[in-house]
């Protein structure tokens, strides 16, 4: 009986790492030689003649629970106003016209219908004024 002997042939599952671990080394050296050598860069900083001015205080459009408007000017104190909706109109418009930039906040009762809300949001859209925010409340738990 003759016995075939295989030859070892087979595919190596080992990773021979020894030139990885050599090049880990020498880049090692390179920068830690090149390290000190290299100076800290100045960062140059642009320069402000003036900062830019602070936004107003928000127009606060307070919508109640029988719909009837109200609104309060946080830049001139916490003092709340009724309003009907023509005189909302005009209040915003003569406030557009001293301070373009100045953001209105609507404020409205829980109970107070969706629709009165966005009624409000279209005067506010029509006068052209572009932040519109809703003021929330937290939650207390």
């Amino acid at each position: 009986m003759r016995t075939i002997s295989r030859s070892n042939n087979r595919m190596m599952n080992e990773i021979n790492v020894v030139p990885y671990i050599d090049v880990m080394l020498v880049l090692l050296v390179i920068f830690m030689v090149t390290a000190p050598l290299m100076n800290p860069s100045q960062i140059d900083l642009p320069q402000v003649g003036k900062s830019s001015p602070l936004a107003p205080a928000p127009l606060e459009v307070i919508i109640r629970k029988d719909t009837s408007l109200a609104m309060r000017d946080h830049a001139k104190g916490d003092k709340e106003i009724s309003v009907s909706r023509e005189n909302l109109i005009a209040i915003l418009r003569a406030r557009q016209g001293e301070q373009a930039k100045q953001a209105v906040v609507i404020s409205a009762d829980r109970n107070v219908r969706y629709e009165e809300v966005i009624n409000v949001m279209n005067v506010l859209q029509q006068q052209q004024i572009k932040k519109v925010g809703l003021l929330t409340q937290l939650k207390s738990e």
